[in-house]
């Protein structure tokens, strides 16, 4: 007869295991004996090893009295099935580790791939990376909102890259990233700003982001994204209204 100690050893598990299969129902508790420990037989040991060799197959412990207690027929059918469910969790685990490669940057994370190409492309034009973190964050937004409208949002931020004036634009704003205090600097700006906007209006590309652009709601919120991104945004939006536009995310020529 052995201790709960021994019984342990003898089985490869801990004390503390041999007490949770106890209050779970796997191994019954003998009673005590006259000095009052409670001792254990072979058949115990016995059980208790093949309680350890199926948890440690993957078994769940809901599952192991039923094995226990099987007959052959059933014991294959179960096993089977626990099989199937491992082989499950297996592939979910290689996609987990496939999509962890795929994280290089912090770009990837949360972004469709339409806009991380962007993002690169937007990168190779020598915007600073302190702005490239903020473009991120906000298609972070955009895309979690509108993830069908993404493909066509791209297609257009990319055909912009094209435009000298937009990459200009980028590298004043990557200036002002750094010297957001330089008047001269942020007027020039608006004025550039200004002039895309004008052109934007002529070609239809405001047109079209009024009809396929964001709610009312989702405006308020990507406009108080960008106010606390950066504290020259508020002053650009003072000069730009100066210059007769409204908004930021969305923007409007001022009624005369």
């Amino acid at each position: 007869m052995l201790t709960i100690g021994r019984l342990a050893s003898y089985a490869g598990v801990t004390i503390r295991a041999v007490r949770h299969y106890h209050q779970i129902g796997l191994l019954r508790e003998p009673e005590r004996d006259a000095s009052g420990y409670r001792t254990y037989d072979a058949a115990a040991v016995v059980r208790l090893i093949r309680i350890r060799t199926l948890a440690e197959a993957g078994v769940p412990l809901a599952r192991v009295r039923e094995l226990l207690d099987a007959d052959p027929e059933t014991f294959a059918a179960a096993t089977t099935e626990i099989d199937r469910q491992l082989r499950a969790q297996i592939r979910a685990l290689q996609e987990h580790r496939r999509r962890i490669a795929q994280l290089g940057s912090g770009d990837s994370l949360a972004l469709p791939e339409e806009v991380i190409d962007y993002l690169d492309r937007l990168r190779a034009t020598g915007a600073p990376e302190a702005m490239i973190v903020a473009e991120r964050d906000a298609w972070i937004l955009i895309a979690a909102r509108w993830p069908e409208a993404i493909p066509a949002f791209m297609a257009q931020k990319v055909a912009e890259l094209a435009d000298p004036k937009i990459v200009r634009l980028y590298q004043l704003i990557g200036r002002i990233a750094e010297d957001w205090e330089d008047e001269e600097l942020l007027r020039e700006t608006a004025d550039l700003m200004s002039e895309l906007f004008e052109q934007a209006a002529a070609n239809g590309q405001l047109d079209w982001r009024d009809e396929h652009g964001p709610d009312a709601e989702f405006i308020r919120l990507m406009d108080a994204f960008a106010d606390g991104a950066h504290p020259a945004v508020a002053r650009l939006r003072e000069l730009i209204a100066e210059r007769g536009w409204t908004g930021w995310t969305r923007v409007e020529k001022r009624e005369p």
